[in-house]
């Protein structure tokens, strides 16, 4: 059983460098502050349709935003109970695809896997020739983004493109380690679902999911005979419609600070705020080569976290630990048993540039004698 490990005061403050969650401007902290109010009060509404439709002027899309009180990982749930009636097509290559894929199978839907090997990336190709050559009609096609735990991009927008050619299949798009850092047009490539966290590229604190869904996605929920009650779309958007408002108690605290940063966001603009975020990726994976190697394919990799190979064999855990301890900075080792000390993870997302990820660099390079 696991003991109590009393919660102190006194923890040194640490410079996050992981895949999320990132640093938090200070002054969208001290938002979290203000005076509790009643999530049915007027300025509850307020706040609310202030957050909502700020997201959807950032992502530049006509689509319907939900802000829920929620990890992403509920709409990676709800997005399969809302739209799958029986067959789903998961996309996998890395953990939290692989992550989908058990999803939908705990909820008991037929799910067929396209794998690959984690590194490497799903390809639009493929895609295609498993829905021309199946004997089933998928409700859906599941892919992540961003794969975190290999720091592959894939290439949703040309997976959107195939998906378009059968319109009796929802395009369902895992972006929680993505969105905000990395542009995507969601209207433009036949995106029917794209959720992501809020702790992740939009650098709040966590505690809040994003999803933009299709008009078509809600008709189909509305047909379905089961779907999720408190991530369903129809709910949390009709709720919205009427109200201005969720349809459960909502984290007050963290919409705050949702309402100071998007204001950021905004000003920032997604295209720039897109840019940014490409400098810091070159600029680590310029490092990752000089000193390792990379362990995504070349073409696919990440604009928010760089997964490196241990080509030098450095012990991966120590280094992190004495980087932290001396310069207080923490990044991440490789993702579970597969890629523990094979790899490590470098998140450069939020509100990191290249002139702070390059201090992280500093620091492993002093530490780990390069």
């Amino acid at each position: 059983m696991t003991k109590k490990q009393e919660y102190k005061a006194d923890y040194p403050e640490k410079t996050l460098y992981l895949p999320g969650p990132t640093e938090v401007r200070e002054d969208v902290i001290e938002a979290m502050a203000e005076p509790m109010f009643g999530h049915r009060m007027d300025r509850m509404t307020d706040l609310y349709t202030t957050i909502v439709e700020d997201t959807r002027d950032f992502l530049d899309t006509d689509k319907e935003v939900i802000v829920l009180t929620a990890s992403g990982t509920q709409f990676m749930e709800s997005s399969i109970l809302n739209t799958v009636d029986e067959h789903v097509l998961c996309t996998t290559c890395g953990s939290f695809s692989e992550r989908q894929a058990d999803v939908a199978g705990r909820l008991g839907k037929d799910v067929d896997t396209l794998e690959y090997e984690w590194g490497q990336a799903v390809k639009p190709e493929d895609v295609r020739n498993v829905l021309e050559r199946s004997d089933k009609e998928y409700d859906a096609v599941t892919c992540v983004m961003n794969e975190t735990s290999t720091g592959v991009r894939n290439p949703i927008e040309e997976i959107g493109e195939v998906v378009a050619d059968y319109p009796n299949t929802f395009f369902i798009v895992d972006a929680i380690s993505s969105l905000g850092g990395d542009y995507v047009d969601i209207d433009q490539h036949n995106i029917d679902i794209i959720f992501t966290s809020v702790q992740k590229a939009f650098a709040m604190p966590p505690g809040l999911a994003v999803c933009a869904v299709s008009e078509d996605v809600y008709d189909r929920e509305i047909e379905k005979e089961a779907a999720s009650w408190y991530g369903g779309f129809q709910r949390t958007l009709d709720y919205y419609d009427r109200k201005g408002q969720t349809h459960s108690t909502p984290a007050i605290p963290i919409m705050l600070a949702y309402r100071k940063q998007m204001k950021y966001m905004l000003e920032e603009t997604h295209e720039q705020r897109d840019e940014r975020h490409r400098e810091m990726a070159e600029y680590t994976r310029e490092w990752a080569r000089e000193h390792f190697d990379l362990f995504a394919e070349e073409g696919y990799r990440s604009q928010t976290v760089t997964c490196i190979e241990n080509t030098q064999d450095i012990d991966v855990a120590a280094t992190i630990e004495e980087v932290s301890e001396e310069y207080d900075m923490v990044f991440s080792n490789g993702y579970g048993s597969q890629l523990g000390e094979q790899t490590f993870r470098i998140g450069h997302m939020g509100e990191h540039t290249v002139e702070s990820v390059k201090e992280l660099t500093d620091a492993i390079e002093d530490v780990a004698g390069l």
